[in-house]
């Protein structure tokens, strides 16, 4: 009788949820989805890969444009232009276009509007002013393997970045299994993970994780990580304890509360005022929502590739990685393979 009135009580809050995204549409927001480095205005514009995206205060996007090694700025009146990278593959510091990046795919923006970019395959932590000056925050380009005595505040291909209201910037540090903490200074720390891949949860230092990617930090100090070849997100609170949200590591796309639910390949992730998160989940062609006590529902994209646009369950989507969220709750997504900036709002 308890499990029924359990499984009825799951059935009502997912129905509840999916009659809420009846209003909800799909469109374009920029990008042609030819690929290309054009900049212009919105769908004028076009991009290569993107896979990161960052929104500020003032309404302003940023895009981590993968494959052009460059970040992309797109103003709140809806104006595409490169705001640092030459387009070849580098590592030099300097302004706006006499900078390089090698694959950058995630990026963070603080207060400020300082961007923080997870320059993945230089294995660098690099910061743009607002007025395009890049420098280096954190990490050193060549390959550190980790049996090398400065491993653990070394890195190898960060894939997430997120920023705090101190400047403190967290990375899911891929190829090491773990999420590093880099103070304003340039210091780096182990926040989470042992180091060595596999599920555990418990307190930071005795957790493990598989190839994290996406990471956000909620009002709270939450922070959330897609353990991506898991097909798990986790959460780490701010005293530091490590605990599955949602997810099983048998990869699928069942709805369902906390470990009922499945996730394939989930890469983005972003967190609304109220604390529901939500996954772009790459293998499923769809961005997933949770709700704070674990609840995760469909909430755009029918699972199938595509590009169409309209209402949430009807749209479809192409290996969606970065997603963003605004001041009025619309969700902006990196559609990888169709190189597009999706929007998805009433």
């Amino acid at each position: 009788m308890k499990k029924n009135l359990l499984f009825l009580s799951a059935a009502i809050a997912f129905a509840m949820a999916c009659n809420k995204n009846k209003n909800i549409e799909v469109t374009t927001y920029a990008g042609s989805g030819a690929i290309g480095a054009v900049n212009g205005k919105l769908t004028e514009a076009s991009f290569s890969n993107l896979m990161g995206l960052a929104i500020d205060s003032g309404g302003n996007i940023y895009v981590a444009d993968s494959r052009n090694n460059m970040i992309r700025k797109i103003s709140a009146d809806g104006v595409v232009s490169t705001l640092a990278g030459s387009g070849s593959q580098g590592s030099a510091d300097g302004k706006g276009v006499a900078a390089s990046f090698f694959f950058p795919a995630a990026l963070t923006v603080d207060a400020h509007g300082v961007v923080y970019v997870a320059d993945t395959h230089n294995s660098l932590i690099r910061k743009i002013t607002p007025d395009g000056i890049v420098t280096t925050l954190a990490g050193r380009p060549d390959a550190v393997t980790k049996d090398h005595p400065e491993a653990l505040v070394r890195f190898d291909n960060p894939y997430g970045i997120a920023v705090d209201r101190n400047g403190n910037v967290f990375v899911s540090d891929w190829d090491k299994d773990q999420v590093k903490k880099v103070s304003p200074d340039g210091k780096v720390s182990v926040y989470a993970g042992t180091g060595d891949r596999g599920l555990k949860d418990g307190p930071a230092g005795n957790a493990s994780f598989y190839l994290p990617e996406g990471i956000a930090l909620d009002q709270k100090g939450n922070l959330y990580v897609a353990d991506t070849y898991n097909n798990l997100i986790r959460k780490i609170s701010p005293d530091g304890i490590v605990s599955t949200l949602a997810g099983k590591t048998k990869r699928g796309s069942a709805n369902g509360k906390g470990a009922a639910a499945s996730f394939s390949h989930p890469d983005g992730i972003a967190v609304d005022k109220k604390g529901n998160v939500y996954v772009a989940d790459v293998g499923n062609n769809k961005i997933r929502k949770i709700t704070p006590d674990g609840m995760v529902s469909d909430y755009a994209g029918t699972g199938k590739r595509g590009a169409d646009n309209g209402p949430a369950f009807t749209a479809t989507f192409y290996r969606p990685f970065g997603i963003t969220i605004d001041n009025a709750g619309n969700l902006f997504v990196a559609d990888y393979q169709n190189n597009l900036i999706r929007k998805i709002g009433n």
